[in-house]
């Protein structure tokens, strides 16, 4: 775990200030999606209509662009926001206000609390890139979220790869500029490393890659 320190940690979340996520949807979810990592928002948005429960906790949320734009099984689900930055928290708590979001800030590199109820769902949308370490190491999320699902509950996200996968000019370039600013940490992120811990922490587990984006769900 030496290769997740408080200040790699803190990198992978240091771009998303006030003024980017004025324009984080157009610049990574519109543009960068498409044309680098070629892997459209729509199917992080079928992941989530496919998934999504009325008892949802969001981790790693953005701008809540997913969120705002998938389909609830009800009309008044219970959802939850989890992000170590507090200008995502305020910004998607904003966007989908209409939810009455629970807002928690947090690490999921470290154990959850488990005191409140437990949840049906768990998004992980496009955040293990920006987490510290191998695959291996950052396999530790999920075994922290497995603490806060209920038993049944399905976690599912996606993740941008840096190995294993065929990369366009954009994409090599992005994943240079953005491992060595510390914005993302994916370069020896493959599919298979994915698909084995996975299958270590939940009895059922996919993962499906399109472009250089791995999208993946999993059991309790």
């Amino acid at each position: 775990m030496s290769e997740i320190t408080p200040g790699r940690v803190h990198a992978g979340q240091a771009l998303y200030s006030k003024f980017f996520l004025n324009f984080y949807d157009i610049i990574a979810l519109t543009w960068n999606l498409r044309f680098a990592w070629r892997c459209p928002a729509h199917h992080m948005i079928h992941l989530y209509d496919d998934h999504v429960s009325g008892n949802h906790l969001d981790i790693g949320v953005g701008s809540g662009y997913f969120l705002d734009r998938c389909t609830f099984p009800v009309e008044n689900p219970r959802l939850a926001l989890m992000d170590l930055n507090p200008n995502c928290l305020k910004a998607a708590g904003k966007k989908l206000e209409r939810y009455n979001p629970e807002k928690y800030l947090g690490n999921i590199l470290e154990p959850t609390n488990n005191d409140g109820d437990g949840f049906d769902s768990v998004g992980l949308i496009n955040i293990f890139h920006c987490l510290p370490g191998s695959m291996k190491t950052k396999a530790i999320v999920f075994d922290n979220v497995k603490h806060v699902m209920n038993p049944g509950a399905v976690v599912f996200g996606s993740t941008i790869l840096g190995k294993g996968v065929e990369q366009n000019i954009l994409a090599r370039y992005l994943n240079w500029f953005n491992n060595k600013k510390g914005y993302m940490n994916n370069s020896e992120d493959d599919p298979e490393t994915l698909a084995q811990e996975l299958a270590r922490f939940f009895s059922k587990s996919e993962v499906k890659v399109i472009g250089t984006v791995a999208l993946f769900s999993a059991r309790k």
